[in-house]
C-alpha cells in the first residue's frame, strides 16, 4: 500500500510575528522561521510547504521582482507556498467606508501577490485567509447592524477575489466580531453568500467554540465539564463540524488546553499548545478526523495541504528543533489516519 501523500503538510510562519513585538518577545524572522521547517525530519518525511502571512515578514507592497524573490528563496528549500494571511486589521470590516474600503483593497493586494505565486508554479493551493477585524465587545453595540456592515465587507472582498480566481477564508476565533461563536460564524458565511467564501479552521480556536467564551448562548459542552469525559466531548465535537465543515476550505492542526491566551497586541483567543502537551484536550490526530472527513467518515478532500498553527509561543520553544519534529510528527500521524495518495 502507498503511503499517504496528501493533504501536503504545511508549516505557518506567523507563529513567528503573533503575539510577538514591543509588549512581548522579539519578532522571530521569517528566514529562521524558514529555516527551522526545512530542517525538520522524522523518518525520512519532511514539511512539505509554508502558509505565509503578508505583514511584518512580508510588505504587501512588494514588488513584482520580490515576489520572484520570494519564491526563489522558499524554493531553495525544497517548499511550496500555500495560504496567505490578508493584514487587514488597519481597516474593521463594519468600521467607517474608509477603514472597510482599506480592508477590501488589502484583499486585494493580497490576491493580487498569490495570484503571481501560482503563476510563478510555487504555489499550487491554498487561499486567502481573512477575519473581521472587529471586537466582539464593539460587534454587541449592534450585532444586526455590525454584522450588515461585515457581511457587505466580506462580499465586496470575495468580488475582488474572484478577479484573480482566489478564495477567501475566514478563520473562526473568539476574538473576532461576528465569528465569535460557531452560530454567529455560521450565520456570517450565510449571509455572504460567495462561492469563493469559505471558512478556515484552526483545531484550537474552534474548541472554545464549544466552552461559549464571548457568546455564553451557544456553548455546546456544559458548564461543568470533565474533560476526562470524552464522549460528550466526541459528540460536542461532531456538532460543531456539522455546522461548519461545509464551508471548511483551510484546515490548521493545533493543540489547546481549554483555555484563552493573548500577548503583545493579540486579544485573548484560544491558547495553542505544543503538540505534545499534556494538557493538550484534544486527541489532535483522531479530532482532525470531524473537520477531514463527512458524517459518514468519508474523506472530503476539502483542501490539498494542512498547516500547523501554533501561535504565541515563547521564542525559546519556537526556536528549538526539536519543537518541530514533534509538530511535523503530529501532522504526518493526521495524513496517516485522515490522507490519501495520489501518483506524482
Amino acid at each position: 500500500m502507498n503511503e499517504n501523500n496528501y493533504p501536503k503538510l504545511h508549516n505557518a510562519m506567523w507563529p513567528g510575528v503573533v503575539g510577538k513585538g514591543p509588549d512581548s518577545e522579539p519578532v522571530i524572522g521569517f528566514d529562521t522561521m524558514l529555516e527551522l521547517t526545512a530542517a525538520a525530519e522524522v523518518d525520512g518525511v519532511k514539511f512539505d510547504g509554508v502558509d505565509l502571512a503578508l505583514f511584518e515578514h512580508l510588505d504587501i507592497n512588494m514588488s513584482d521582482d520580490d515576489i520572484k524573490r520570494l519564491a526563489d528563496k522558499v524554493s531553495s528549500y525544497d517548499l511550496k507556498i500555500g495560504s496567505l494571511v490578508a493584514p487587514i486589521w488597519g481597516g474593521p470590516a463594519m468600521g467607517t467606508r474608509e477603514q472597510r474600503t482599506q480592508f477590501v483593497e488589502m484583499v486585494r493586494k493580497s490576491c493580487s501577490i498569490g495570484q503571481k505565486l501560482k503563476e510563478i508554479g510555487i504555489r499550487p493551493s491554498g487561499v486567502v485567509r481573512i477575519d473581521s477585524a472587529s471586537s466582539p465587545h464593539d460587534w454587541a453595540v449592534d450585532p444586526v447592524g455590525n454584522s450588515k456592515l461585515i457581511v457587505q465587507t466580506f462580499q465586496e472582498a470575495c468580488d475582488v477575489a474572484a478577479d484573480y480566481g482566489e478564495k477567501l477564508a475566514a478563520e473562526g476565533e473568539i476574538c473576532w466580531g461576528g465569528m465569535h461563536s460557531w452560530k454567529t460564524m455560521v450565520d456570517t458565511l450565510v449571509a455572504v453568500d460567495r462561492p469563493n467564501m469559505g471558512f478556515q479552521a484552526d483545531m484550537a480556536h474552534t474548541l472554545l467554540y464549544l466552552l461559549g467564551y464571548n457568546s455564553p448562548e451557544d456553548r455546546i459542552l456544559p458548564p461543568d465539564f470533565d474533560w476526562s469525559d470524552r464522549k460528550t466531548l466526541n459528540e460536542a465535537l461532531k456538532a460543531v463540524t456539522k455546522a461548519l465543515r461545509p464551508w471548511t476550505i483551510d484546515f490548521h492542526v493545533a493543540q489547546n488546553d481549554g483555555t484563552v491566551f493573548g500577548s503583545g497586541s493579540h486579544d485573548k483567543t484560544g491558547r495553542h499548545c505544543q503538540a505534545l502537551d499534556p494538557n493538550g484536550k484534544l486527541d489532535v490526530a483522531h479530532d482532525a478526523g470531524y473537520w477531514l472527513r463527512d458524517e459518514n467518515g468519508q474523506l472530503t478532500k476539502a483542501f490539498r495541504h494542512i498547516c500547523w498553527d501554533g501561535c504565541m509561543f515563547p521564542n525559546e520553544v519556537m526556536t528549538r528543533p526539536q519543537t518541530w519534529n514533534d509538530i511535523l510528527a503530529t501532522m504526518i500521524k493526521v495524513r496517516q489516519l485522515h490522507g490519501w495518495y495520489e501518483a506524482e
